[in-house]
């Protein structure tokens, strides 16, 4: 039997060599891509949220796959619908739809998602970013701050209900292409068409990929791959024009008598010649006969950027309506599809303000060139920052959080710098990172210190004394908070505010896939495996019991924890492999609450 990844090695060979892929289907009864896919995914924070049936992770086996497997081999996989539920838009009042699909429809969804990801990765355009492993929002933003210097005009595009929109006909036909198999493209359909469960009622899906499914990324991104070829072979050969721009002909005449000024010893004249010239652009900024177009797409977000007239640009602006409505039959939103003059407006992209930058006063050291000019700057917008402070300040000052005080006074620190953490890191790339987000770092500290202040009933002066602490960093010391919290035979707890530069890092990459795709035998696969109760040594009906959190391990009240809470605790582990027997007993026991179930234990 062939391994995962070895399977996955040849697919994507395949795609790179752009080859159809054929008897693929019969790649699916293979455990090795199952338990690759359970390693996965097992850790998501919706593993144990179940869908329209009470299945989660919690009780996985090796039982359970070799059950889909033969399902699978005679074509009766059902899939069903996904429980729908709705949650709030980043940045807006509206929520949008998420489904959330049964446990044994993500493990085959993820199945799937590694199939035609490792197959269509090598073919995608390289100026896609999103929802691709070593690739994101960071990606995109180096590409366009490192590659679109001298750009005018920025298009936004966005399309609306992207995910819900997506044609199903347009889709399969889109796969039919390259993919040679009529069972896994029927696969394919039936998931697209399981349809979902809302207030309890079914609702037929007639287009879309469900927001929520495991594999509906790479489906989008199949589908707008399409839009991807059109810009890049369409659009941008029919944009662009000329190897550079012409020089400016008063720029080379003034450049011309700043010669012959110095050449005479007239330093004067040369001093305010060489002061009009910084005033004025070498090359012609509206030459008719360059023009320049480039492309970025994350998602269903995208962006291009045009070097060249107003008219044409809202004709790049409509070819692309057109071809979305036609082609692929989506539709662009007009409220969002902007064209904005880049050294006037700022266009927003990714959650960053997108100008072109104008200095005529900054220079390079080197060559004593502008250095500024025309060159892409990427910076943190004021209504973010602003809507950032704001859950942390009631009428306009910083407050402190009522739900936070309960928790210890290691956790509170660790909350905030988290919080602040992701934020902060989130804006690396700004030049003008620091002076948008101190504001925010100061608001964030006033909260945190009041709201420690609150819990241990002290004065914020006492706060800073009891723990101020100045925290090590890379590029030197910062004042910040320090808590620890003393552990028996181990290293205290640490947990610190502060430290973190506003510097800007030009080659920040922070990527949707942090950790690259590693196929290897994970330590869960490893025990689940060895075939093994984990707590009475049986070789029964083994499953895999899951919780969310270490935390949950604690149960207040209990003097003697049962066994099974000992294991995981001492571990330090979130999964413990147990058989049948145990398995129920574990559950059995956290329904009655009992604080030991050992009877059940040794009936295992």
């Amino acid at each position: 039997m062939r391994t995962a990844a070895t399977i996955l090695g040849i697919i994507r060979d395949r795609g790179s060599r752009g080859l159809p892929l054929d008897d693929v289907y019969r790649q699916l009864f293979n455990p090795e891509l199952f338990l690759l896919a359970y390693g996965k995914i097992h850790r998501n924070q919706g593993a144990l949220t179940p869908g329209t049936t009470s299945e989660t992770v919690d009780g996985m086996s090796q039982a359970k796959i070799e059950a889909i497997i033969a399902a699978l081999r005679q074509e009766r996989y059902q899939w069903s619908p996904v429980r729908r539920v709705y949650i709030e838009k980043k940045g807006s009042t509206k929520k949008r739809p998420l489904g959330i699909p049964t446990w044994s429809d993500k493990l085959l969804q993820e199945v799937l998602r590694l199939i035609l990801e490792a197959y269509y990765e090598p073919q995608f355009s390289s100026h896609s970013h999103g929802f691709r492993p070593e690739r994101g929002c960071h990606t995109a933003l180096t590409e366009i701050a490192n590659d679109w210097k001298g750009t005018i005009w920025f298009i936004e595009g966005d399309i609306s209900g992207c995910f819900d929109s997506l044609d199903h006909d347009i889709l399969l036909a889109i796969l039919r292409e390259k993919i040679r198999d009529n069972r896994f493209l029927r696969l394919i359909k039936n998931l697209l068409r399981a349809g979902y469960v809302e207030n309890w009622t079914y609702n037929a899906t007639h287009s879309g990929s469900p927001q929520g499914g495991i594999v509906s990324p790479v489906l989008a991104n199949i589908y707008l791959d399409r839009l991807d070829t059109f810009v890049t072979e369409t659009l941008i050969p029919a944009f662009t024009q000329g190897r550079r721009r012409a020089d400016n002909p008063a720029y080379v005449k003034v450049s011309h008598r700043l010669a012959q000024a110095r050449r005479h010893g007239r330093s004067t004249e040369a001093r305010t010649l060489r002061q009009e010239l910084q005033s004025m652009p070498s090359v012609q900024t509206d030459d008719p006969n360059y023009r320049r177009l480039r492309y970025v797409r994350y998602a269903d977000d995208f962006l291009l950027g045009f070097a060249g007239s107003k008219s044409e640009a809202d004709e790049i602006k409509r070819q692309l309506r057109n071809y979305l409505c036609d082609h692929l039959k989506l539709e662009l939103s007009e409220k969002k599809t902007l064209v904005t003059h880049g050294r006037t407006h700022a266009a927003r992209f990714l959650g960053y303000e997108i100008t072109v930058l104008q200095n005529d006063t900054r220079h390079n050291r080197t060559d004593g060139r502008r250095s500024i000019n025309g060159v892409i700057g990427l910076g943190v917008p004021v209504d973010k920052v602003r809507a950032y402070c704001q859950r942390y300040m009631r009428g306009g000052k910083a407050v402190h959080r009522y739900e936070l005080i309960t928790e210890s006074p290691y956790s509170i620190v660790v909350r905030y710098q988290q919080e602040y953490r992701g934020f902060a890191e989130y804006y690396q790339l700004a030049y003008n990172r620091s002076k948008r987000i101190n504001r925010l770092r100061w608001i964030t500290e006033q909260s945190l210190t009041k709201t420690l202040a609150r819990k241990l009933r002290v004065t914020v002066q006492k706060v800073y004394d009891r723990f101020g602490a100045i925290i090590p960093t890379q590029r030197g010391p910062y004042k910040g908070l320090k808590v620890l919290v003393a552990r028996p035979n181990k290293p205290p707890l640490v947990g610190l505010w502060g430290g973190i530069s506003l510097a800007r890092v030009k080659a920040a990459v922070l990527t949707d896939e942090v950790v690259p795709l590693r196929i290897g035998r994970a330590e869960i696969l490893t025990r689940l495996l060895a075939d093994r109760c984990e707590l009475c040594g049986s070789q029964e009906r083994i499953k895999v019991h899951h919780i969310r959190h270490l935390r949950d391990l604690q149960r207040k009240g209990h003097a003697s924890p049962p066994p099974w809470v000992e294991t995981m605790a001492s571990r330090r582990r979130k999964t413990l492999v147990v058989c049948h027997v145990c398995h129920v007993a574990i559950h059995a026991g956290q329904r009655r609450g009992a604080t030991r179930i050992e009877g059940n234990w040794r009936a295992g």
